[in-house]
This record gives C-alpha cells, sequence and structure tokens, in this order.
C-alpha cells in the first residue's frame, strides 16, 4: 500500500490521520480517525475526499455508536431507513431505523438460522451488487460499522471491486458496442434474492414486482470518470433477447471480478467501518464458518444519491422494495 496525503490540517482534525492507498488506485485504509468526542466536518470531509479519489475507505478504531455513527452519515446527505423490510414482517433489532442490521443476530441474541426466511434472503449479500439499485431512488454512499466480531479466521470479509476501473479496461470494440447500444438495465432485489437461494423464492418472480431502471454505463459524477452501474440486481437489459442480455452482463461479471478490481477487506476491530460510494464500486459478503458459529453485528447507514443520476430512469417517489 502507498501513501497518500489528503489537504485538511492536523490541528482542525484535532487528530493525526493516515491514509494508505490499498491497490492500483484503488481503496483507502484510514488509521488515526477517533470519533469518541463527536464528529466534525474536518473529519468528515477528509473520509469523503477519500472515498471520492478511491471509491471506498475502511476507517480503523473509529470509536463510533449508534448516535455517531448516524450523525457522521447525515453529513453524506439524507438518509434510508428500514421502513419496507419492516412492512415485509422483520422486527427491526436495533434503536433506529436509519440503521440496517445487516450481522447474523436475531433480536434474542441467536444466530440467524441459515435456513429461516431471514437466513435464505441474507444469501443474496454474497453476490456483487451496489445498495439499493433496485429502488427509483439508488443509494449513493454506505456506511458499514462493526459492533461484533468473529473470530479471525472464520469468515465475514467483505469484498468490493472497482468500477472506474473495470471500465476503463474494457476492450475497444466491446466498449464501443456498449456505448453504442447505451443499454437500459432493469434490476430487482427479488431477482438477486432468488438467484442466491432459488428453491427458497422459487415461487417468486420477479417480472411480477417493480424493476428500477438504470443506464448501463455511466459517467461517475463526482470525479468525471466513466463507470460500470452493474449489480447482481440487474435482471435483464432493455431491447435485447434474454439470452443476449445474460451474455453481456455475464461477461461486464466475469471482467470486473478479475482479481486485479477487488478487494477483500478484513475486519479487524470492532469499531471498524468501511464507507464507499455505490455509484462506481461494487461490493460483496464473504462467508466462512462464522455463520453458523459466531455473531457479527454488523450495522449499515444508508445515504440516498444525490446525483443526476440518482433517479435513473425512474419516476420520482417514495416507494421502496422490502421482500415478499
Amino acid at each position: 500500500m502507498s501513501t497518500t496525503s489528503i489537504t485538511v490540517t492536523q490541528a482542525v482534525l484535532r487528530s493525526n490521520p493516515n491514509l494508505k492507498v490499498i491497490k492500483n488506485g484503488f481503496g483507502a485504509e484510514i488509521t488515526g480517525l477517533d470519533f469518541t468526542h463527536g464528529v466534525t466536518d474536518e473529519a468528515f470531509r477528509f473520509i469523503e475526499d477519500a472515498v471520492k479519489k478511491y471509491g471506498f475507505a475502511v476507517v480503523r478504531k473509529t470509536n463510533l455508536v449508534d448516535e455517531t455513527h448516524l450523525e457522521l452519515a447525515r453529513k453524506f446527505g439524507e438518509l434510508d431507513d428500514v421502513t419496507p423490510y419492516n412492512k415485509a414482517g422483520r422486527v427491526h433489532r436495533l434503536k433506529y431505523n436509519e440503521l440496517f442490521d445487516v450481522g447474523n443476530s436475531e433480536i434474542d441474541g441467536s444466530i440467524v438460522d441459515l435456513n429461516s426466511p431471514r437466513g435464505e434472503a441474507n444469501k443474496g449479500n454474497s453476490l456483487f451488487h451496489t445498495d439499493s439499485s433496485f429502488n427509483p431512488r439508488r443509494a449513493g454512499y454506505s456506511l458499514l460499522l462493526a459492533h461484533e466480531l468473529p473470530p479471525p479466521g472464520t469468515g465475514g470479509s467483505t469484498a468490493f471491486a472497482d468500477m472506474r476501473g473495470a471500465y476503463r479496461d474494457l476492450d475497444d470494440d466491446f466498449k464501443r458496442f456498449l456505448h453504442d447500444r447505451n443499454f437500459v438495465a432493469r434490476h430487482s432485489i427479488l431477482h438477486s434474492k432468488k438467484m442466491a437461494a432459488p428453491e427458497h423464492f422459487k415461487d417468486v418472480n420477479p417480472t411480477d414486482h417493480f424493476m428500477s431502471r438504470h443506464l448501463l454505463l455511466q459517467k461517475h459524477e463526482r470525479t468525471g470518470i466513466p463507470t460500470i452501474y452493474l449489480a447482481k440486481h440487474i435482471h435483464s437489459l432493455e431491447g435485447v433477447s434474454p439470452e443476449e442480455s445474460q451474455g453481456i452482463l455475464d461477461r461486464l461479471f466475469e471482467h470486473s471480478s478479475q482479481d486485479k478490481y477487488v478487494i477483500e477487506v478484513e475486519w479487524i476491530n470492532v469499531g471498524d467501518m468501511i464507507v464507499w460510494d455505490n455509484t462506481c464500486t461494487m461490493h460483496r459478503a464473504i462467508s466462512g464458518e462464522f455463520t453458523t458459529k459466531y455473531r457479527r453485528d454488523m450495522r449499515r447507514a444508508t445515504v440516498h444519491d444525490d446525483s443526476s443520476l440518482a433517479w435513473g430512469l425512474n419516476p420520482k417517489s417514495d416507494q421502496r422494495m422490502g421482500l415478499p
């Protein structure tokens, strides 16, 4: 990892943060930011600048709690909440609806049964995706904080894919083809859930439900760099046969999931946080033996995108997809 300086004065930050680029200009690891005494605009901007440039930032030993986690997240923009999932029948374990419970703990402290409805639905998190691409208004930033971690070596890391880098390296002819067709992708959370747990969702037909529409190739507005807006939530591309659509998507996923574009981040400490930009990255959860043996309490704040592409080609509504 290389060390890079972001221009924020130490005196204003009241700490001595250090930033290291992880790989090929993608991903950053930040140490030395402590939020015990609150969240400053300067600390927020330090993280925001890193995420804008490198796609995601791992912030070690933050000492954040639910309240300061949300305080920091609100500086990034308007927050999403878990209301659609509550309406679908899930009991929310956490104090705040703006925190998504993305770990494996039940409300009584037990570990989620992998064969329960929640366990089956969670299997989709192991596929590369972007948060909320299936909603009319997509997610911009996500902030994931570790509250309880399984023992080292039992799984539970998070992988990220660099979609700006993946676009850059596309074969010229394929890139030209994609631009000429200017594909619109149809996203559905039910599609990705069914891919990951086909038996559990066998009676669910994603085409019977709302699908969001977003351009496949986009410009990342925060940097002006082209990117591929890709996710396993994509059910199909408009204007081509299902077979051609799947062939194009398979080629893009195979390309963008190569090792040179992917970084797997290990969660080391309670209080570690990862902040990422969903509009230029994909991510996925890495499984392991912890899933049936150890609790992994992870809480995510999700920030609505505020770019001109936030709504894609969708009507502006408060509709958000839960699970049937």
